[in-house]
């Protein structure tokens, strides 16, 4: 049975593919189109899950849809008309945009397949949600929490999920209290986003690397934006907000004179706090340091909201297993404080929480739950999407008459890269099928030397082109990682392999690893070799030779663009950057 999950029409738009209930393929399509957050109809995205199953759309059993449409409609109609007349400008955009196709979803799932109505289902967005993780996981029972910005009407929605794992009882997903729009954590974390001068959807993470070079010193005007409930549920004053009636700000003037003026897009960010020469600069710094205080006090309450909905979610469920999706979700910080605060002892995140993972849950809820089919997939690594054969490698290198080495041996190749990394040089790897999510994971990363307090700067200002604040992720070994990292409860758990959760870093090991120490802390991944080989095989050298088992890791791109797919892509990025070593599977290539 082939069951095609599909999210699109948003933002993230993706595509999933089950085959008896394991997960065949999974992708977004922006890593296709190249176009960034690509929200249209996963076109590629669909039709690379179809070529790496070996079938055609007419042999697909069931197309599943992300959320419900018309539910959807009738949010926004009702929060525009409740606003008008200072909503007319999203109500016409709104109009314009599902009469001409989110309001005919089934319509376009039939034109664009090929495949009859009777095909077509459609589930709830917070049901996906929850179903990419609880039907990914390995738990029979497990509560559940998933938190984004906005569904049909949902924000916020908990409750408690169990499977039959083939003994016969009944998988269902029970989604008992919720939240519901205009109140949501996603959109009050996505308006100091913007507020912040970063791109709403894209950016989010920025704030919270921002976060660390702050002091979470303005709760009592954050009070005055959110009444906090002992039961983990709050309530927004809408007086300060506008992204429920306007489709260009996410806050409005009464937001800006009680937090002022909104810091610019893309200016220069150095604080007090972030170690740069201030020298002539001083006043600017200190003003900068406002935003990062800023930064800061949202993201603490981000992380109380969330874990006193745990806490709640604990107490009503009396469960020892928790999953987590939703954008939200995606906040590394947060989840390492449930990890090691929250009464729940394991702890699943789905790799893609955010609403690409929609696309999977679809289907996953459709197969365990309409379909009553018991489960045995459980999501062990992230790396569902496309390949490139060594041959299709070496095509692409002659054709663009390159240099290269093909290295036969293994263990000499990741000699080869860890004694780069040991000189000095960035690596560009490129491996394997690419992740799902927006995570690097080994197969299309970036790799450095953490040891090296200059390589942040090298590879931010000099390779992402990005701002010289952001962190890099840590990676090691999984059975190497508590000898670096605070790990608490979290030691062995799922989202260490998936760069979901941030640790502290040990403070005596603190200054062996400066480049992936952010402010003490780091976004860490765990590498299983029997999941990665070659990227276990590298950081191993690397440790072996430097007594320091840890690597630099960032997504393979350059900034603004998705994460490389293709070796055209990688070669791409190579040549515009100042990476030094490219691997192309075995095959390198140098400047």
């Amino acid at each position: 049975m082939y069951i095609l999950g599909i999210s699109c029409f948003y933002h993230d738009s993706a595509a999933a593919l089950l085959s008896n209930g394991d997960l065949i393929a999974a992708a977004q399509e922006e890593r296709f189109s190249r176009l960034k957050n690509d929200y249209r109809f996963p076109s590629q995205a669909v039709a690379f899950c179809l070529r790496q199953a070996g079938i055609d759309a007419d042999e697909l059993d069931y197309v599943v849809f992300y959320e419900k449409p018309l539910p959807k409609f009738e949010r926004i109609l009702m929060s525009t008309l409740s606003t008008f007349p200072r909503s007319w400008k999203v109500f016409r955009e709104a109009m314009i945009a599902w009469f001409d196709e989110k309001l005919w979803v089934k319509g376009i799932l039939m034109d664009q397949l090929g495949v009859p109505a009777e095909k077509i289902l459609f589930v709830e967005h917070h049901l996906s949600h929850a179903a990419s993780a609880f039907f990914s996981s390995p738990f029979e029972e497990a509560a559940v929490l998933t938190i984004d910005g906005v569904g049909e009407w949902t924000t916020t929605a908990l409750g408690r999920a169990s499977a039959s794992w083939r003994d016969g009882s009944r998988n269902r997903i029970d989604l008992t209290s919720e939240m519901r729009f205009p109140h949501s954590l996603g959109l009050l974390y996505s308006a100091f986003t913007a507020w912040l001068g970063f791109e709403v959807n894209e950016g989010e993470y920025k704030v919270m690397g921002m976060a660390p070079y702050g002091r979470p010193v303005h709760r009592e005007k954050l009070d005055k934006l959110v009444t906090l409930h002992g039961d983990g549920s709050f309530h927004l004053n809408m007086d300060y907000f506008s992204y429920h009636y306007s489709p260009e700000r996410t806050f409005n003037d009464r937001f800006v004179r009680l937090w002022g003026q909104p810091r610019v897009h893309d200016a220069d960010f150095f604080c007090e706090t972030t170690g740069h020469d201030l020298a002539g600069r001083e006043e600017a710094a200190r003003h900068n340091q406002y935003y990062a205080d800023v930064a800061a006090s949202v993201q603490l309450l981000t992380e109380e909201v969330l874990l006193q909905m745990a806490s709640q979610l604990h107490a009503q469920t009396g469960l020892s297993r928790l999953v987590m999706a939703g954008g939200v979700a995606l906040n590394s910080v947060a989840n390492g404080r449930i990890l090691r605060e929250s009464p729940f002892e394991q702890v699943y995140i789905q790799p893609a929480a955010g609403d690409a993972g929609g696309a999977l849950g679809a289907a996953l809820y459709a197969y365990h739950v309409l379909l009553q089919q018991p489960q045995r997939f459980v999501m062990e690594h992230a790396y569902y999407g496309e390949s490139y054969s060594e041959a299709a490698c070496a095509d692409f290198l002659k054709t663009q008459g390159l240099d290269y080495e093909l290295v036969e041996e293994e263990q000499k190749l990741a000699d080869i890269i860890s004694d780069a990394l040991i000189d000095s040089q960035v690596v560009g790897l490129f491996q394997g099928r690419f992740e799902w999510g927006p995570r690097a994971l080994g197969n299309r990363s970036i790799l450095a030397d953490p040891r090296r307090a200059e390589m942040k700067q090298i590879v931010n200002t000099k390779i992402k082109f990005r701002e010289p604040f952001r962190p890099f992720a840590p990676v090691t070994p999984e059975e190497r990682a508590a000898e670096y990292f605070d790990l608490g409860r979290a030691a062995g758990q799922y989202p260490l392999r998936f760069m979901l959760m941030v640790s502290p870093v040990l403070p005596d090991k603190q200054a062996l690893i400066p480049a992936v120490s952010h402010m003490g802390t780091g976004r860490l991944q765990t590498v299983n070799r029997e999941w990665n080989p070659r990227y276990y095989d590298i950081i191993d050298a690397f440790g072996q030779k430097t007594g320091v088992p840890v690597l630099m890791n960032t997504s393979f791109n350059l900034r603004g663009e998705p994460i490389v797919t293709s070796p055209a892509n990688a070669f791409n990025t190579f040549s515009k950057s100042d990476i030094d070593l490219l691997v192309l599977e075995r095959f390198v290539v140098r400047k």
